[in-house]
């Protein structure tokens, strides 16, 4: 998610705004996961087995499957095709 705050941000052109963005979520999070070959690849297997779907959505989906993760904050309607994953979106 901490790259995904980089890109939004960048792509808006408000980096000013990166360092609150990265303090808001670290304050909401309790671990932040690492990005291994092993999550790449799944997300590779995720991508080719599923039309829809973002790289970027496909990755995180990796890194839940690898951690156990079972629900995500997101606004991205790419997760709601995986019936194991629980999207939580705007409340």
């Amino acid at each position: 998610m901490l790259q995904e705050v980089l890109h939004r941000y960048t792509a808006i052109r408000r980096p000013a705004a990166i360092p609150a963005a990265f303090e808001a979520l670290l304050s909401i999070v309790e671990e932040v996961f690492p990005i291994t070959v092993e999550d790449v690849q799944r997300a590779r297997e995720i991508l080719l087995g599923r039309q829809g779907i973002s790289s970027r959505e496909a990755l995180h989906l990796a890194i839940m499957e690898a951690h156990e993760v079972s629900s995500i904050l997101s606004f991205d309607r790419g997760f709601d095709g995986f019936p194991s994953v629980s999207r939580l979106g705007a409340l």
